[in-house]
């Protein structure tokens, strides 16, 4: 987003001398978005960016997918990807599972206790949301604490890696784009920054505070990206470390946001979930349920009327508080829901009367919706629930 800082050591003017204490030349390097047609950010390296000593290929993940046919909606507990002791050993970046995905977005879930190798995503940004745990992500641009709550920003291209703290398991839901994430753009200026009735502002995104320098010899950095045939690993070797940065400066950088700093907009009548939005990409949108007032029409029924959603499939990942409208399903903390387009859903059976007079709802949720079908990840098919579809009626095919 077009919100300038800069940090370190920079020169006076972009695209001039820049020198070490010893005479020599830093190298600048500009990393920018749309063929240098939007935001941008030039790094100042002590060491040349773009060497390398060797280059082989990464395995990725399953990333095979599976259509939702026929269609149903769908609750899948994701807590059960992690049973046991296995995550003390596993990473945010190569223990990802896939839980959803589409041409535009995957959604993938990691539960880490050992840090993570260099990753670099080349094909979109990706916005990572703690549901549990601390630690820090270390970046090119610096590091960032990490938090239960933090929607971690990651610009297409960062090279970053997860340390958790080693205090107990990092649980994070990623949120990978096949394009660029911002907030969304009603709450932005034609410049860029926030407006007023823009549920959150500058000063609640938390970006590094000093560059990293940090030294090291025949670094490998996993990176995915685009070919021909779909989404493919390479391993690089770079002879020194990436990590080498003195300063940088610019719009275009990793920060992260709390869901805490998220002012929810309330009405006397039910609001639509747009008001809950708080990041869009292309073909989807990212939106929290947080504690809030609820309706406050002496007639109003606060929980979400029955919904059709024509043009798009709804999921939500419940990671606190007690979400009211879906009592009685069996969702819980560590949940997702999948209600996909052409599918009429809404409250569980009681809910919709049960909430009446209710004044305020203690709950905690990420909501992403896409425009386009979503099909379900190996992770997905994993911990599939497969009564949910049946809920709302009380009984199933079988019975």
């Amino acid at each position: 987003m077009a919100y300038y800082r800069a940090l370190g050591s920079v020169p006076p003017k972009r695209h001039t001398q820049h020198r070490r204490p010893d005479g020599g030349l830093y190298f600048e390097e500009l990393m920018g978005e749309e063929g240098f047609s939007s935001d941008s950010s030039l790094l100042y390296h002590r060491h040349l960016p773009s060497a390398l000593v060797d280059a082989s290929v990464w395995e990725l993940p399953d990333q095979a997918l599976t259509s939702n046919h026929p269609l149903i909606p769908r609750h899948l507990r994701l807590h059960e990807l992690a049973a046991g002791e296995e995550w003390k050993a596993a990473d945010a970046v190569t223990g990802r599972r896939l839980v959803l995905g589409n041409a535009d977005v995957r959604l993938s879930y990691a539960v880490a206790g050992a840090p993570s190798p260099l990753y670099r995503n080349g094909i979109g940004d990706e916005c990572a949301y703690v549901e549990a745990g601390a630690g820090v992500v270390e970046t090119v641009f610096g590091a960032l604490p990490v938090r239960r709550g933090d929607y971690v920003l990651l610009p297409r291209a960062t090279t970053h890696r997860w340390v958790p703290d080693g205090e107990g398991p990092l649980r994070v839901y990623l949120i990978e784009a096949n394009s660029h994430i911002t907030p969304a753009r009603r709450y932005l200026s034609k410049y860029g920054q926030l407006l007023e009735h823009a549920p959150f502002c500058e000063r609640d995104l938390h970006g590094p505070v000093e560059p990293l320098q940090t030294t090291g010899q025949d670094v490998e950095v996993l990176v995915k990206h685009r070919t021909p045939d779909g989404i493919a690993g390479t391993r690089y070797t770079y002879p020194e470390h990436p990590f080498d940065v003195v300063g940088w400066d610019g719009c275009l950088y990793p920060y992260t946001f709390n869901i805490s700093d998220f002012e929810p907009i309330t009405g006397r009548l039910h609001q639509p979930p747009p008001v809950h939005q708080v990041f869009e990409g292309e073909g989807f949108v990212i939106c929290n349920f947080v504690p809030r007032k609820v309706d406050y029409h002496p007639l109003s029924i606060p929980v979400p009327y029955y919904h059709s959603n024509v043009d798009s499939d709804e999921v939500m990942f419940y990671v606190g508080g007690d979400y009211e409208a879906r009592k009685g399903s069996g969702i819980a903390q560590g949940s997702v829901s999948l209600h996909p387009g052409g599918h009429t859903h809404g409250p569980q059976p009681g809910a919709y009367e049960r909430s009446i007079g209710a004044e305020f709802f203690d709950e905690l949720a990420v909501m992403v919706d896409t425009f386009r079908p979503l099909q379900l990840g190996e992770g997905g098919l994993a911990c599939a629930d497969p009564g949910y579809a049946w809920t709302w009626s009380g009984r199933g095919p079988a019975q």
